[in-house]
């Protein structure tokens, strides 16, 4: 379970890192999306196409409970988040990419998440609160349009937010670690495969999917990589504070059950994979790209 402390918590910390997210935007990167629809329709059709319909096949093949199944949904259904441009970076990705794609799928996601959830749900004949999910992110929002007019006023300030808003990102990872996984460790123990084999597989198969999506496209091998791991990379810290503000009792514990476990081997599977695509990187000595894609 979540204490109401930890839960005050983890609200005020995704609250820092979407203002940390805001602080890293400006108008002039709306309109330069605009302007590339190319790469809008890239990032969008990863983020809400090809995510969503693996959360659907998951949540439809393996045998796991309701709950499990609403978690699942959740987490393909979020945008990408500051984490998969961290792994983007350190991978020798398009980090350019990896930003444009992060932006479009949080902006349209105010729209797009709670359509793309009534559409699976029903599929699955399942509930879930999608008023209260769309009340949710409004106001999350908030710190996000906070962060951009700090960025606008003083660049300094934006800079240091939007870093602190990174660490915080990482950190958010490392708190669940050491607060959530020790106090349900019962939970944890008691949990059967498929719920593990859930929350593993969706990252493994968004990155792998992505990574095909973007080859057949005949992409540059960085924009490939930087597709690959902005789709399986989610907003897992959104996830958590969407389950946590929407949800409460038992449901929420079931619920958060996958969006935590993949926040956590998210980072093992990001982190193995980085280090192939360098050494793969350091064998080919690619130029990067000059364009966006």
């Amino acid at each position: 379970m979540v204490s109401e402390f930890q839960q005050a918590l983890l609200a005020a910390m995704i609250g820092v890192i979407m203002l940390g997210m805001g602080a890293s935007l400006t108008l002039k990167d709306f309109t330069l999306a605009l302007k590339r629809p190319y790469g809008l329709f890239i990032g969008l059709t990863s983020q809400y196409g090809i995510m969503p319909f693996v959360a659907f096949l998951l949540a439809t093949i393996l045998p796991v409970e309701t709950e499990i199944k609403i978690g699942l949904l959740l987490m393909g259904c979020m945008p990408g988040g500051t984490t998969s441009n961290i792994f983007t970076y350190f991978s020798k990705g398009n980090l350019a990419l990896s930003v444009l794609m992060t932006v479009n799928s949080t902006v349209f996601g105010i729209v797009l998440i709670p359509l793309v959830l009534v559409i699976y749900a029903a599929g699955l004949d399942i509930e879930i609160p999608t008023r209260n999910i769309v009340a949710t992110l409004v106001i999350l929002l908030v710190p996000v349009a906070i962060g951009m007019g700090l960025r606008k006023l003083n660049a300094n300030i934006g800079a240091l937010v939007e870093l602190m808003g990174s660490a915080l990102g990482i950190f958010f990872i490392v708190f669940l670690m050491v607060s959530w996984v020790p106090q349900n460790w019962e939970f944890l123990l008691t949990t059967q495969w498929p719920v593990f084999a859930s929350a593993i597989g969706i990252g493994l198969l968004g990155i792998g999917t992505g990574y095909v999506f973007a080859t057949a496209l005949r992409l540059h091998p960085r924009n490939a990589r930087t597709i690959a791991l902005e789709t399986g990379i989610q907003n897992g810290p959104l996830a958590v504070a969407l389950v946590v503000l929407t949800f409460s009792g038992p449901e929420q514990q079931a619920i958060l059950a996958v969006p935590v476990l993949y926040s956590l081997f998210i980072v093992i599977t990001s982190t193995i994979l980085t280090f192939w695509f360098r050494r793969i990187d350091a064998r080919s000595q690619q130029d990067m790209p000059d364009s966006l894609l």
